[in-house]
């Protein structure tokens, strides 16, 4: 079944007190564009992300935004400067001495000056990026079964639209029919008018018949338009991305049903043409959303 462009999914996951929240929105797009937006220490997880989404996902502007929040005692080390450390004292020292003042130096004091304590993350990137993608994974299959129900309403939406058309192209069949039985008969009466008692010439009536038949039988244009219907039909049930092709076949029923209206020599042929491209304009619209 086809898929809805529009849809968010959400998932986080924790392990060893590491934190992970992923939200996924995606919204109607012409090509499939990514944005994804993660703390820097996660920078080397975007394009990992990226490829997971991709594998899923065709077509939509997709929106990742990515929750870390790391507490575990793994991969930390602490760092002194010494150096920087001992300047600290030795300034101090002097401090004391030359206001004649205490120097009772602690050294938890020390640490509490700029860039003498330091913790350094020497995180496992590789063990990172496993986890990050579980977590993409699974909002994705939140996203997906969203997309999926979106994709069902639009695709019963579209039916019901596409069983209107199938009967507005059976009575314009069959009103198109109806006109050159009618145009025989006026002809016929017409040309009795203007020759009066004189015998009607059967094959120059048969040919000016022909040629009315040729100018507004729209028996091909029909015919091509059954056909895309019954492709659009097939394409709903598609599991692939099949946004693009339904917006061709659409186009092509447009122009079929404006070459109809084109030859319409008929009234109600010619409202029929006009329930035909209303309905098909709200197919198009449709169509924009789906994958």
């Amino acid at each position: 079944m086809i898929k809805s462009m529009t849809g968010y999914g959400k998932a986080s996951f924790s392990k060893e007190q590491r934190d992970y929240q992923i939200e996924i929105k995606s919204v109607n797009h012409r090509y499939l564009d990514i944005s994804v937006k993660l703390p820097k220490i996660l920078s080397y997880v975007e394009e990992p992300i990226k490829k997971e989404i991709s594998s899923k996902v065709k077509r939509g502007k997709i929106d990742v935004f990515v929750t870390f929040d790391n507490n575990s005692a793994e991969g930390r080390q602490i760092e002194i400067n010494e150096e920087l450390a001992q300047i600290y004292i030795d300034e101090l020292k002097k401090l004391a001495e030359k206001e004649n003042i205490l120097s009772n130096i602690e050294v938890t004091e020390i640490t509490k000056y700029p860039d003498v304590l330091n913790i350094k993350n020497t995180q496992d990137d590789e063990k990172i990026t496993t986890e990050v993608v579980e977590t993409v994974r699974e909002a994705i299959s939140s996203l997906m079964k969203m997309k999926q129900v979106e994709g069902r309403k639009i695709a019963e939406d579209l039916l019901k639209r596409i069983n209107k058309i199938k009967e507005k192209i059976e009575e314009i069949s069959s009103l198109s029919t109806g006109l050159i039985d009618e145009y025989v008969v006026k002809l016929e009466g017409r040309i009795k008018e203007l020759l009066k008692e004189q015998e009607i010439d059967k094959a120059r009536l048969a040919q000016e018949v022909v040629i009315y038949a040729d100018k507004c039988s729209v028996e091909e244009e029909v015919t091509r338009l059954k056909s895309h219907i019954a492709q659009f039909e097939e394409m709903l049930k598609s599991d692939e991305a099949v946004g693009k092709k339904l917006d061709f076949i659409i186009q092509e029923m447009n122009r079929e049903t404006n070459t109809i209206g084109s030859k319409a020599n008929n009234l109600e042929i010619t409202n029929r043409v006009i329930d035909l491209k209303t309905e098909i304009e709200n197919i198009r619209e449709q169509v924009q959303n789906i994958e």
